[in-house]
């Protein structure tokens, strides 16, 4: 018994570490290795945020699907990490419904 727990743990140790894969509505799969991701227990809404600081692009995680949203500034998504209610200002100043949507991908390509 001790012999088998040995050893799984030296496989779990020397196993290769991946980068996580997320699907991402409109996206598909998206390799979050270039994103910082957090996980969020302060809002009702917002589960988890992901940001690739380079890229200024961000995937939200609200009730197990996520949405990414291109061309964020930092400012913003500091505004957005350190806010009272993040679901608010969430929904004032990131998202928007369709095309309306000041950050929507579909509008919003990397340059």
């Amino acid at each position: 018994m001790i012999k088998a727990a040995a050893s799984l743990i030296a496989f779990l140790i020397a196993a290769p570490v991946g980068s996580e894969t997320i699907n991402v509505r409109g996206h598909g799969a998206v390799d979050l290795d270039t994103f910082e991701c957090r996980d969020i227990t302060r809002s009702s809404l917002i589960q988890r945020v992901c940001y690739d600081h380079a890229q200024h692009t961000m995937i939200v995680g609200i009730k197990g699907r996520y949405d990414q949203y291109c061309e964020l500034p930092q400012p913003t998504f500091d505004g957005f990490m350190t806010a009272p209610s993040m679901g608010q200002f969430f929904n004032q100043n990131i998202s928007g419904s369709g095309t309306s949507g000041r950050y929507d991908c579909r509008i919003h390509r990397h340059r």
